[in-house]
């Protein structure tokens, strides 16, 4: 039957390098907790993430045997998996990482995403939660509804959360006061070198 469900992306690669560059991909999300990569392969890797960290809350023989059999530094990995990674998201039943979209990093413009993981000290939403705050009590105005449902999906499994939530709002409050002197303007890269002209 044509145009049946497909399983994954190829990643226009063949099945061997798609496997190391998954592998590689969830390695460094799992030793870094963030990764900024392009739209496509965060959600590949996603799914792999989600598998690995499961194998992780279970830490048993057999979940540590596929562990150790799918990542490049098993023993690094399976260490922070089955310690503090199991220990933020023992609660958890699921939706351990996040893809948020960015705008195209590249000149190609290939649609860019951060693939990161939840509850942690690089958990995106969180942090940009508490900008909103910070930004609306600076103006003087009320929580609107659409905040407060995402002030609800940071605290919900984070332990001390709202602690950790008012500290960050004190923190963009006083980098507000300070306003932007010393901030560096961060220049893109160019990923193709130019050309120099034949004559």
């Amino acid at each position: 039957m044509a145009g049946g469900l497909v399983k994954h992306r190829a990643l226009q690669r063949k099945s061997s390098h798609r496997r190391a560059l998954l592998r590689n991909l969830v390695g460094s999300l799992i030793e870094h907790e963030s990764i900024s990569t392009t739209w496509p392969k965060a959600k590949e890797a996603q799914k792999l993430a989600e598998k690995m960290i499961t194998h992780g809350k279970k830490a048993t023989e057999a979940s540590r045997r596929e562990t150790l059999k799918f990542f490049f530094k098993p023993q690094e990995m399976w260490a922070k998996l089955s310690g503090p990674l199991r220990q933020r998201y023992m609660d958890r039943p699921g939706g351990y990482t996040r893809v948020l979209r960015i705008e195209p990093m590249k000149e190609d413009q290939a649609p860019s995403a951060i693939l990161e993981l939840v509850d942690g000290p690089k958990d995106m939403r969180f942090a940009l939660t508490a900008k909103t705050i910070a930004n609306l009590r600076e103006r003087g105005h009320e929580i609107n509804d659409m905040t407060a449902a995402n002030i609800q999906k940071v605290t919900r499994f984070r332990p001390d959360a709202e602690n950790d939530l008012e500290r960050m709002i004190a923190q963009f409050e006083r980098l507000a006061d300070e306003g932007d002197e010393g901030v560096t303007e961060i220049e893109k890269k160019k990923v193709y070198p130019m050309q120099q002209k034949s004559r």
